[in-house]
């Protein structure tokens, strides 16, 4: 398949900025997959659209402040070094995505605070570096308290705006338990406590499971051919609470396509099973969902490996048109933006 069929225009200004002060405002896009058509609503309506015998499964992955910005030891100018990935159990090496790349050679050190630096080590495919940090640590937990203290949260290249104080609260969701994930899974972003209870009031039954999301999630695809493409692999985590639940119910419910990833890669095997470990599983057009009933999501990119997945579980030419709909209705887009609920 050709990448370009996945491809639609979107006018700047509708890529959202700001995070909406209420939580569930949000407009929703429904998306009726049977009779092939849509109609607009507004995130607190979901639980008219849910059923007493859905089973929904969000992803309580946790945000980490892995944006951190400093200088190359002797040298004035800012430095970025973004973390995407720990390599080794103690925490001291991480993959990484650096800025200026073109300076931050093998043995650069970067400093960003006299309790932390980094050191360029190794160079990888696609700007990527391999960093070892040092400082006033000595495990992976006391790296994170360092990061919570001063790096900043990885807010996505699309909103242009330096991350604020109140964006570490708004850009975690209500579920967020699990530490590990560098950028949010957005659809969970709509959520207050009153908005689950409403669901849950319905009859529904509510679980969890971790998919920490990293560039596998949202780094730009490298091939025009669809099939030639692979996504980097990030860890998940299916408990059996979770597939205890799902195979009770009728229809799973979805809460964003990283906890769609999750529940797809722990039913390989034809059935959902417990499971945790690595997953690269890429979605696209001709994939046969088996775990997975009806999806809540966020608008994507075009041309990404997310709108690929939507396509898939909606089909392409309905998907690309209710995008169409969305811009012409001045949807909001992206993180902050607002959502759809495909059934």
């Amino acid at each position: 398949m050709d990448l370009a069929q996945f491809d639609y225009q979107l006018p700047a200004e509708l890529i959202a900025q700001e995070a909406l002060q209420d939580r569930a405002a949000a407009r929703m896009l429904v998306i009726d997959r049977q009779t092939q058509s849509w109609q607009d609503s507004h995130f607190r309506e979901l639980p008219s659209f849910l059923r007493a015998t859905d089973a929904l499964i969000a992803n309580d992955t946790r945000v980490f402040n892995s944006r951190l910005i400093g200088q190359r030891r002797g040298h004035t100018g800012r430095v970025e070094v973004f973390l995407t990935k720990p390599l080794s159990n103690h925490g001291r090496l991480w993959d990484a995505l650096v800025r200026p790349g073109r300076k931050l050679l093998t043995g650069t050190v970067i400093d960003f605070a006299p309790d932390l630096s980094a050191t360029i080590r190794e160079h990888g495919q696609h700007g990527h570096r391999t960093v070892e940090m040092s400082g006033e640590m000595n495990a992976e937990g006391d790296l994170h308290a360092i990061l919570e203290r001063i790096g900043h949260t990885p807010l996505p290249p699309y909103i242009h705006r330096p991350d604020r104080a109140d964006d570490r609260d708004r850009y975690q969701t209500l579920f967020a338990r699990e530490r590990g994930s560098v950028a949010a899974p957005t659809a969970g972003l709509h959520f207050t406590p009153e908005v689950l209870a409403a669901c849950q009031a319905t009859g529904a039954g509510f679980g969890t499971v971790t998919l920490h999301v990293g560039l596998g999630t949202f780094e730009c695809l490298h091939s025009e051919t669809v099939e030639e493409n692979e996504l980097h692999s990030e860890f998940f985590h299916v408990p059996q609470e979770a597939v205890n639940l799902a195979r009770n119910a009728e229809r799973v419910v979805g809460l964003g396509t990283t906890a769609v990833r999750a529940l797809e890669s722990a039913s390989n095997s034809g059935e959902l099973q417990a499971a945790s470990g690595e997953t690269n599983i890429f979605i696209y057009p001709g994939y046969e969902f088996r775990t997975v009933g009806a999806m809540l999501t966020n608008f994507h990119l075009p041309k990404s490996s997310l709108l690929l997945m939507v396509c898939a579980f909606g089909g392409r030419e309905l998907m690309l048109a209710a995008y169409r709909h969305a811009v012409e209705s001045r949807y909001r887009f992206f993180s902050y933006g607002d959502c759809m609920l495909i059934l």
